[in-house]
């Protein structure tokens, strides 16, 4: 039985081939496209607007020389946001519920920032692992400190965004669960129950939309220090 609650996290499969891919791919059918009616459709103004909103905010704390990050950062976060919000509907698959997926997005983005502040400023980059006026005995331990607290960004990005979605999905398949099974004992706790479970699923799509927004807002911070 507890086995079962964790079969919605494995990858699908057709003909040995994983589907992981294709459900990565299918959120970006949902973007608009140009047509005649480019200015008049309302859900591509909702949409174009919802992104002159996010890039605004992920841009605002960077230097122009960030501005450059702005295509990549957006496209993640609307990414990131229909793969969660896809992954609520029923009998689907959520690929961000992958660590291997998120650690990998994690780390890439993470090592990109770090690259570049490298190779722009490399004296300030390496400044930030020794803080200025750290006494001369704790020099050793604040390096070794401040170097772990590095390498531990893209870990904490990547397990945050997997942790979260599947703590919810769980508690969906859980709740829904009883929900059943409580229906033909005890009708009025069902009842209740599925109120309980309609305020969680509100809840979770708020908790895709944070994640998502998190995950990136995480990266631009990691950005600025390197810019």
């Amino acid at each position: 039985m507890n086995l079962s609650f964790f079969d919605q996290f494995t990858s699908p499969c057709l003909l040995g081939i994983p589907l992981i891919l294709l459900a990565m791919l299918f959120p970006t059918l949902l973007l608009p496209t140009q047509s005649n009616r480019w200015i008049t459709n309302r859900f591509s103004t909702l949409q174009l607007w919802f992104l002159h909103l996010t890039t605004k905010q992920l841009m605002m704390p960077l230097n122009k020389t960030g501005h450059k990050w702005a295509l990549i950062l957006t496209s993640l976060m609307m990414l990131l946001l229909m793969i969660n919000l896809l992954g609520l509907l029923p009998y689907t698959f959520t690929p961000t519920t992958q660590l291997s997926m998120n650690m990998a997005l994690a780390f890439l983005l993470w090592l990109a920032t770090l690259l570049t502040g490298l190779r722009n400023q490399p004296s300030m980059s390496l400044g930030h692992l020794l803080p200025e006026g750290t006494p001369t005995p704790l020099i050793p331990a604040l390096i070794l400190i401040e170097t772990t607290s590095l390498l531990i960004r893209p870990l904490a990005l990547g397990v945050r965004l997997t942790a979260n979605l599947t703590a919810g999905h769980l508690l969906i398949q859980l709740i829904s669960t009883a929900t059943i099974a409580l229906l033909p004992i005890m009708p009025t706790v069902s009842i209740l129950t599925t109120l309980i479970l309609l305020l969680l699923t509100i809840l979770e799509v708020a908790v895709a939309m944070i994640q998502a927004h998190v995950f990136v807002l995480l990266l631009s911070l990691y950005l600025q220090e390197n810019i």
